[in-house]
């Protein structure tokens, strides 16, 4: 049997099932309404009162790339956190878009320097921020409270990449005043990969988006998804299978115990990593996954669990460090077992 401590992580056998149905017309009344009650239920999942979503076809990577053509191109000046991979994405789409940016580099697994963030700020004067609420590369979490107070301070759009922190942490669009939130279905909405989703604040109700990006533009989705549609085809399944998710986390009564449970599963397995020496480099780590530094320099831990016991986790930049997600289906005894695999196999490296 397959085990998955990469995202989505197992998958809860009653949404895989939907993948295997017949694929409906998705030109439909019943699509809307399933495509309108999931955008009402995300909402308010990230508590993003009055605002709105665009649900694309496509990765976090796209949505990403939809908010630097259609919103940051149109901004003065952006700033963007590099605390790794992803946060370096950024940095790289407002090269490429031709989009002015200030480069804030926070060096692997640290936390930011908040003072030296501000001061930043203050010196460069950019109109946007964009970053990670957690740089899944690493593991580490950014306080996106200090984040936004620090920025409204010197009146600075918030974008926050909360890919990999959605429904793992607390997130509060309201409370923290963020303007653009993104996210997508493989992490935790434990949903298979292949839609992203943008939140929007209820301030950007009427903002004046560029038009830089056929697929990507956001007045044509907002216009299709205003009646419950896509401007193109969809990748109707996942639809579906992102409906019945949201719905299971509705009967839940929110976001709260899927929440407590991440916490729950990541507390274990850094109990067991402390249990066989294996350090933990982020200053302040997520529940989302935890990343740790083994003694395994040639990735035969990696290439070893796929190939005796058929389980896949994250390598990282790092010879010896890897990385495993507390989202989708795990027991405190499949921890225990995957630890213990990992275990073997680095000292038999």
């Amino acid at each position: 049997m397959m085990r998955s401590y990469v995202f989505p992580g197992d998958i809860d056998p009653r949404i895989m099932a939907i993948g295997s149905e017949p694929i409906p017309y998705m030109r439909t009344q019943e699509f809307s309404d399933i495509n309108l009650e999931s955008e009402r239920i995300l909402l308010d999942l990230i508590h993003c009162t009055g605002g709105r979503c665009i649900i694309y076809t496509g990765s976090g990577t796209g949505a990403m790339s939809a908010v630097v053509e259609n919103y940051v191109s149109t901004r003065r000046k952006a700033l963007v956190i590099d605390g790794g991979s992803f946060g370096h994405r950024w940095y790289d789409l407002c090269r490429y878009y031709d989009v002015p940016v200030v480069h804030f580099e926070v060096p692997f697994a640290r936390d930011i320097d908040y003072d030296e963030l501000e001061n930043r700020i203050r010196l460069e004067r950019p109109d946007t921020l964009l970053c990670q609420h957690h740089e899944t590369s690493s593991g580490a979490l950014f306080d996106l409270e200090r984040i936004s107070a620090i920025c409204h301070r010197w009146d600075v759009s918030v974008v926050a990449d909360v890919i990999s922190s959605f429904l793992a942490e607390e997130l509060d669009m309201d409370r923290l005043d963020l303007d653009i939130c993104i996210t997508s279905t493989q992490k935790g909405l434990n949903i298979p990969p292949g839609l992203s989703i943008l939140f929007f604040s209820r301030k950007l109700d009427n903002y004046p988006f560029a038009h830089r990006g056929y697929y990507w533009d956001f007045e044509e989705n907002f216009s299709n998804l205003r009646r419950g549609q896509t401007p193109f085809s969809p990748a109707t399944t996942l639809y579906l299978q992102l409906h019945e998710r949201l719905l299971q986390l509705q009967e839940q009564g929110g976001p709260d115990l899927n929440i407590a449970e991440v916490r729950h599963r990541c507390r274990v397995f850094r109990a067991l990593c402390k249990e066989y020496g294996w350090g933990i480099p982020a200053e302040v780590p997520s529940s989302a996954i935890t990343g740790f530094q083994t003694g395994d320099g040639e990735r035969k831990v990696f290439r070893g669990l796929i190939d005796q016991f058929q389980t896949f986790i994250m390598p990282g930049s790092r010879p010896g460090f890897y990385r495993v997600s507390h989202m989708g289906l795990q027991s405190d005894r499949d921890l225990r077992e995957l630890a213990e695999r990992i275990h073997q196999l680095e000292v038999h490296a």
